[in-house]
């Protein structure tokens, strides 16, 4: 049996043209979580992949096949939408195979490896052969009945629920450290504001007593760090950084030293565009004693902390609008080439907090930060088990 036979590729979805729907695109997979959700809804002006609740999406494009883009699309409006050419669209054929089995099975090298080694393109626009990956010999499965590829999907299925719940969690986490720094020290309803005197500033009413001081004064703008050339160290590309969260992913181990050189605490900022304006920006927490610095893209600004700011403080700056708009004001450069000049952070003025309170703040939102390198962990761990576990039970190796 060839995949083609085993599975809807590129289903026929009927949505009218210039409506509304749901639209996911690739930034929108991350890779190693099953679940997708549409980021946005779009018009539907012709082009473009259409799929429904279900759906298993298959990145198509180098790097983006590689990097294990392949996620199984959820809560669209209506339960259909549409996204990014880039998308193949599987789906279980009916009294064949189940929509959750095809997830997995697209997952595993079984179909990856294939695809990959099907694609064909000018360097950097490699794209997989479709009429190769339908045709990806699947006999190893003409004894897996309907009933146990969902019983095998349910197994696996076990694993991405937790990847899901703590991924919710980590979510719920960072927005609530987010919360805290707004309600204190932008709307300054800090404890103990009811008996604070407020006085006029360059930046409005501030706390009688806050420094106004520039964000280059307050923070270590790409401190010197010492990486020695010699031997592997973590580096993190561009692509290891969240656009709505801290978590760094996408870690290599690398030689060489060229790159933006970090520590732990250290809030990695994106200076080019469109990472910047996405939103790409993580804070660092995952080096250990061995490997204490590491290294990454030339396009990161690391920001580190100092006597007057502490890391959690500065990397929750860092997210803030005023913060990012000033940075992406400063952009200088040819058209999608564009990088944040470093003197923005002169222009860029805070409101500096009594070191009290600075220390009062930090006890309430490290622990929400050691929670979410936790999860991080955890959901690194089950990654792990559930991808050892795919080859064997698709292949048989191990029977349910």
């Amino acid at each position: 049996m060839k995949f083609g036979d085993f599975v809807e590729v590129n289903p026929l979805v009927s949505l009218g043209r210039k409506k509304e729907y749901s639209f996911v695109e690739m930034a929108n997979v991350a890779p190693g979580y099953r679940f997708v959700e549409p980021g946005q809804k779009r018009v539907l002006k012709g082009s473009g992949a259409k799929f429904e609740d279900g759906d298993t999406l298959f990145a198509r494009i180098t790097p983006c096949l590689e990097n294990g883009k392949i996620a199984q699309v959820e809560r669209l409006e209506g339960a259909v939408g549409f996204g990014s050419t880039e998308f193949f669209v599987f789906r279980g054929k009916e009294g064949v195979s189940d929509s959750d089995f095809v997830y997995y099975l697209s997952l595993s090298d079984a179909i990856r490896l294939p695809a990959q080694k099907s694609m064909t393109g000018a360097s950097g626009r490699q794209r997989a052969d479709i009429e190769a990956i339908k045709n990806i010999d699947l006999s190893f499965l003409d004894n897996l009945s309907l009933p146990n590829q969902k019983q095998l999907a349910s197994v696996l299925s076990n694993y991405d629920f937790f990847l899901k719940n703590n991924s919710r969690r980590i979510a719920i986490l960072e927005e609530m450290a987010q919360s805290l720094y707004r309600e204190w020290f932008v709307h300054f309803r800090f404890p103990g504001h009811e008996q604070a005197k407020f006085i006029d500033s360059m930046m409005g009413q501030v706390p009688y007593g806050w420094q106004i001081i520039s964000a280059s004064k307050a923070i270590q703008v790409n401190p010197k760090t010492k990486l020695a050339k010699e031997g592997e160290k973590p580096f993190v590309p561009m692509s290891g950084l969240s656009e709505d969260s801290m978590l760094i992913g996408d870690i290599q181990m690398k030689s060489g030293n060229s790159g933006a050189k970090y520590m732990n605490g250290d809030t990695l900022f994106s200076r080019i565009t469109p990472c910047l304006q996405n939103g790409k920006i993580g804070y660092v927490q995952y080096l250990d004693e061995v490997n204490p610095v590491g290294f990454g893209s030339t396009e990161f600004i690391v920001l580190r902390e100092t006597e007057l700011l502490t890391s959690e403080f500065i990397y929750l700056l860092a997210r803030s609008m005023p913060f990012r708009e000033n940075a992406i004001k400063s952009m200088t450069g040819a058209t999608g080439r564009q990088r944040v000049q470093n003197a923005c952070f002169d222009s860029f003025k805070l409101a500096l907090p009594p070191k009290a309170l600075l220390e009062k703040f930090t006890e309430s939102v490290q622990p929400m930060f050691k929670s979410i390198f936790n999860l991080t962990r955890r959901n690194e761990n089950l990654k792990q088990q559930r991808d050892m576990l795919l080859p064997k039970l698709i292949s048989g190796q191990i029977q349910l």
